[in-house]
């Protein structure tokens, strides 16, 4: 469907909103616990996990990999660090771009007064959502269970801060020639 001036969109977005909508979803065949699981892994994670990278040596990087056209066969593979960099960099989305959109009661355009609606109809007095005085670390700690700050290696030293790293958008800057790093120590 083609629009020949953005009004008649945004006329037709105002017009669909008026509606009462019906929409059906079933519930998950394992259970809502294992939907959210699914779900957080493909939002939130990282192009590659640490425990598929197994060594960085020499500049070149070895990690684990499964081969969909081998019978899913778990495999190995070593690339230079400057082509794995590389390859890991292709899946950070641009600042522009968003990852997870919110829809429903919690969608930006009636968001304030759907969250007060839904506290009134529950019953729930005005502000819920007061967070807790934890650290980042603390709170680390509590939902995953894993020590951020101690060494990912020995598990037993503690991790301390030894420099920023700033950061840089190599699509702003066309004469790049390097961050400046900066030292905390």
């Amino acid at each position: 469907m083609e629009f020949e001036a953005k009004e008649g969109f945004s006329a037709l977005i105002d017009e669909l909103y008026k509606e009462d909508w019906v929409v059906y979803s079933k519930k998950p065949f394992a259970g809502p616990q294992k939907a959210l699981d699914y779900l957080g892994r493909y939002t939130f994670r990282t192009a590659i996990s640490n425990e598929r990278i197994k060594y960085v040596r020499d500049g070149k990087v070895t990690f684990t990999y499964r081969d969909r056209r081998d019978s899913d066969r778990k495999k190995e593979a070593t690339l230079e660090a400057s082509e794995f960099i590389r390859r890991f960099l292709l899946h950070i989305l641009p600042g522009s771009f968003t990852r997870i959109r919110h829809f429903g009661f919690v969608s930006n355009r009636n968001r304030k007064e759907n969250i007060t609606c839904l506290k009134k109809l529950l019953g729930v007095p005005g502000k819920t959502c007061e967070s807790p005085e934890q650290s980042l670390e603390e709170l680390m700690l509590e939902l995953t269970g894993k020590d951020i700050l101690k060494c990912p290696h020995c598990k037993v030293g503690i991790m301390a801060l030894h420099h920023l790293i700033p950061r840089f958008s190599f699509w702003m800057e066309k004469n790049f020639c390097g961050p400046e790093i900066i030292d905390t120590s």
